[in-house]
């Protein structure tokens, strides 16, 4: 995928020939998490940290980035009225609007070059997405290797020029019939502001673009998750410190806040531990003798996580949802009559909303798996090299067992991402929340940092293997 980084498809692992039975679903996440949490102390002492210069320049460089990234969050567009969009946001920030500004970091509600941050990038990554799976020629380019992947991507980046452009052409007609108590949000309307408006939308969303492939690159995490993640992190104080006014005016009572944060770190916890369930499928490879030694006769597992396809399912719906009801939103005044129910029926905590948000999730979790794992692919592999599935044929029906193991596992991890998702919508609609509380925020926040986490812990190992190897040769060399 080009937009969020496309997770590597699980390979077996190897384990002793007295290794367990893979049948059963194993949701062991609190054990997992320990182990997770015993790897990353062990690893993370300062003596190997200090060493892994290359692991602090991509640390460095990707702090740096975001910095750059929230520097643009607060340079606005030109001929906008900072105080005027304030004033208008502060009536009217709530619904598809205060979604779209968690998801730009605040961006949006002040107006500036990274209002439309990196969402017409993901839209566009969905569009190929779809388009590859339905498109022979695209398929076949796609299987050519680095080549192909470089022309996708490079129609990725066209796609999303054409959505940027629409999008902020939108805005530009929107802003234009906006007014505040304090004036106009426009201080001179007409085509130049239009003109401008467009240009430096797409310029601010292509360099997010740029710059969340060089985090990637040259960085450590995905870029494009890190910078969504950058946004989302930026405004909890603001959240935190909205809600506890809500207490000190007393719209909010001390038990709903307290209940509160308790659901946060509830839905927290059940994040973690879902995120690191997974089943695990016995693979086993037969005895072979050569000579008077016997190779082979081991087993492994083949681990199928309960949510392969991660936080990708309520990004994507998301943006489906987010892009054309913000041009909607910021339209609608100056619109036709059934744009305005349009905004009204898709507000935060709507039925008509939850329901379309419940199934694009249900839908993108299928399909991301259905691009991530190959069933097919995976039993063909393990019939090359000898492995098998204790009471299943080898080939086509060890493909179709995956494909049903595998179907059931999504359908689980689909409502998972469903609750975690849909659930605090009803209490941001209901108790006045603010949104970087809801179920998709707190989601992308932990995902990307267990994500991030762990490469920064590989990237340790990988040092620490390269010293081993070091001294290993320096041996050598003396005897």
């Amino acid at each position: 995928m080009v937009g969020p980084r496309r997770p590597t498809p699980n390979r077996p692992t190897r384990r002793s020939p007295r290794a367990p039975g893979g049948r059963r679903l194993l949701c062991q996440g609190a054990r997992r998490m320990a182990s997770a949490a015993e790897q990353l102390a062990a690893n993370m002492n300062f003596g190997v940290f200090a060493k892994a210069t290359e692991l602090k320049k991509r640390l460095w460089f990707t702090l740096g980035a975001l910095i750059v990234y929230r520097i643009g969050t607060y340079i606005p567009l030109p001929g906008i009225d900072s105080q005027a969009m304030a004033d208008i946001f502060a009536r009217q920030g709530g619904g598809i609007l205060g979604m779209f500004d968690m998801f730009a970091g605040g961006a949006l509600s002040r107006m500036t070059i990274f209002a439309i941050n990196i969402m017409p990038y993901i839209s566009a990554s969905i569009i190929m997405q779809l388009m590859t799976s339905l498109s022979p020629s695209l398929e076949a380019l796609k299987k050519e290797g680095e080549s192909g992947r470089k022309r996708i991507n490079q129609y990725t980046r066209y796609l999303t020029v054409l959505i940027t452009l629409l999008q902020a052409y939108g805005i530009a007609i929107g802003l234009e019939s906006m007014t505040s108590s304090t004036g106009p949000a426009v201080s001179d309307p007409g085509w130049f502001f239009r003109f401008t408006t467009v240009v430096t939308l797409l310029g601010g969303t292509l360099f997010l673009m740029w710059l969340g492939e060089q985090i990637t690159a040259r960085g450590v995490g995905n870029g494009i998750s890190l910078i969504i993640f950058t946004g989302i992190v930026a405004q909890l104080p603001v959240a935190l410190a909205s809600t506890l006014e809500l207490g000190r005016t007393g719209v909010l009572s001390p038990a709903v806040i307290l209940g509160i944060l308790v659901m946060a770190v509830v839905v927290v916890a059940f994040i973690v531990f879902m995120e690191r369930a997974q089943r695990r499928i016995l693979i086993q490879y037969p005895k072979r003798q050569q000579g008077n030694r016997v190779f082979g006769g081991e087993s492994s597992h083949l681990p199928l996580k309960i949510n392969t396809p991660g936080v990708i399912p309520p990004i994507f719906a998301s943006s489906l949802l987010l892009l054309p009801m913000t041009v909607a939103q910021f339209s609608a005044g100056q619109g036709p009559e059934w744009l305005g129910m349009i905004t009204t029926w898709l507000g935060h905590g709507q039925p008509l909303y939850m329901v379309l948000y419940a199934l694009l999730i249900a839908f993108f979790a299928f399909f991301y798996t259905a691009v991530v794992f190959n069933p097919e692919d995976t039993a063909d592999n393990l019939k090359k090299y000898g492995g098998f599935i204790p009471g299943i044929r080898p080939g086509k029906n060890t493909a179709q067992y995956l494909d049903y193991v595998l179907t059931r596992l999504t359908a689980v991890g689909a409502l998972y991402l469903i609750l975690i998702s849909i659930l605090p919508e009803f209490l941001i609609a209901h108790a006045g929340v603010p949104f970087y509380f809801g179920g998709t925020s707190l989601l992308i926040v932990v995902t990307v940092t267990m994500d991030t986490v762990a490469q920064i812990q590989s990237h340790l190992l990988a040092h620490q293997y390269e010293g081993l190897i070091k001294k290993a040769k320096l041996k050598g060399k003396r005897g």
